[in-house]
């Protein structure tokens, strides 16, 4: 037992595996949305997709193959879940991530006036994500997620985004992805991050003590919260052509253009730390699991090796704020799942070709104010915190006129001015991911 709090022990068997365990690499999958015009037909979908979901004690089976489903608020108001109920959820989830764009910063050209149709309407109702490391395997999997609302004219399939990572596990900026992963307490998975303890069960799932000691607020009864999650989905398209012409203009060899970006991102492409190789990629690094998460920001707090705005370490500054007053990083972390959709640009490309390409990002955990809003208000779009106000994430960070990015280096700093936008947001959604358990009371509703 560590301070005061007993190990968890997590119900393996009712927790969808898509939410907690990560993806066989690599893999393709497919993301379904739909729309419930029906009760009776939205209630049978549920009992169909509850026998096609994965519970997480089945995770790493031999097809490695996972469907998991979620509910938007208003997917489960169609369900006629009681208002009861529906009040218990988190007020953020409540609104859903199109009213908090403003919030989150998404705005502009990332604006959901601009999002492209359904993400963020109250069309949508249920996502499905099916994911498997064979694309006959996915391609029959996903025909039987299809087939769940076969027959149910109550039902509508209203979005379908296809997705895959690549066996280098790199996304269209060229960088290897989905490294930097917490374990979870509980769940029988060790840390990528030897220098870091698992986190409490209640981070990420539901019903569970969390960092405080405290159960995070769950929606009621317990048989619809527990072992659930909260889920973030985004689909976020990246301007390649414009973030190597950027380079390009501010860097004279190939060696130069990589360095400034692994300065960008804190890694090298290889996905190698440059808090463990700052001078020179290392792709037998990057490529090795037992080592390329094994490091702390501690020892470099000016930002020397791994500067301090960095992507990477925005996005998890580690122990970098150990001595920053109240902030205790280990209570925003999440879970993290990153898939390239679209076609890569080819190699030396710098002229946009008009394809829409890009990540879908999608983030679990048992708090979106203090986990996935919190990080992306105040470390990605912010600079307050590294004492740089008008610097934000030099990859997705929203970028305006006076946005820059600081490289520390002896014996003068070099400033990057003028960074235009290399993400743009194309909808999202915040989502629940219930139970098993919970997936049976919602497809049992008054009966």
């Amino acid at each position: 037992m560590e301070g005061g709090m007993e190990n968890a022990s997590l119900e393996l068997d009712d927790i969808q595996a898509g939410a907690l365990f990560e993806r066989p690499s690599p893999y393709v999958g497919t993301y379904l949305l739909l729309r419930i015009a029906d009760r009776a037909d939205g209630r049978e979908l549920v009992r169909r997709l509850h026998r096609l979901a994965i519970p997480a004690s089945g995770a790493g089976s031999a097809d490695d193959t996972s469907i998991t489903v979620a509910f938007t608020y208003r997917g489960l108001e169609a369900l006629g879940v009681p208002q009861t109920s529906l009040d218990s959820f988190a007020p953020e989830f409540k609104q859903g991530m199109a009213a908090r764009a403003e919030i989150l910063g998404d705005t502009g050209e990332s604006g959901p006036d601009h999002w492209e149709k359904p993400l963020g309407t109250a069309e949508v109702h249920v996502a499905v994500a099916v994911l498997s490391s064979d694309e006959a395997t996915l391609q029959a999997v996903a025909e039987r997620a299809r087939d769940a609302h076969a027959e149910l004219p109550g039902v509508d399939l209203i979005w379908r985004q296809d997705c895959y990572q690549l066996a280098t596990g790199r996304t269209s900026f060229g960088f290897k992805d989905g490294i930097g992963q917490p374990a979870v307490e509980g769940s029988g998975r060790p840390p990528s991050n030897p220098r870091e303890r698992p986190l409490r069960a209640g981070e990420i799932i539901l019903g569970y003590p969390d960092e405080t000691g405290e159960l995070p607020p769950m929606p009621t009864p317990p048989e619809l919260g527990r072992n659930g999650t909260y889920v973030v989905f985004r689909k976020l398209h990246t301007k390649v052509a414009a973030y190597r012409s950027y380079l390009r203009d501010r860097a004279t060899t190939r060696a130069e253009r990589d360095l400034l970006a692994a300065k960008m991102v804190g890694r090298w492409q290889s996905g190698a730390p440059l808090a463990v190789s700052p001078d020179a990629d290392d792709p037998e690094l990057g490529s090795d699991p037992r080592r390329n998460n094994d490091f702390l920001y501690a020892d470099d707090p000016s930002g020397f090796k791994c500067p301090v705005g960095a992507h990477a370490r925005r996005a998890n500054p580690r122990d970098a704020l150990d001595g920053e007053g109240s902030v205790d990083v280990r209570l925003h972390r999440m879970v993290r799942r990153g898939t390239s959709y679209g076609p890569m640009l080819p190699d030396g490309v710098t002229e946009d070709d008009g394809v829409d390409r890009g990540i879908i990002f999608v983030f679990a955990g048992a708090h979106l104010k203090r986990q996935f809003e919190f990080v992306k208000t105040q470390w990605l779009n912010d600079g307050i915190f590294i004492g740089a106000p008008l610097e934000s994430d030099p990859l997705v960070g929203p970028h305006h006129d006076s946005t820059r990015f600081t490289i520390a280096r002896r014996p003068i700093r070099r400033r990057l001015q003028d960074l235009p936008p290399f993400v743009i947001t194309r909808g999202g959604e915040y989502c629940f991911a219930p139970g098993l358990s919970a997936l049976r009371w919602l497809a049992d509703l008054d009966t």
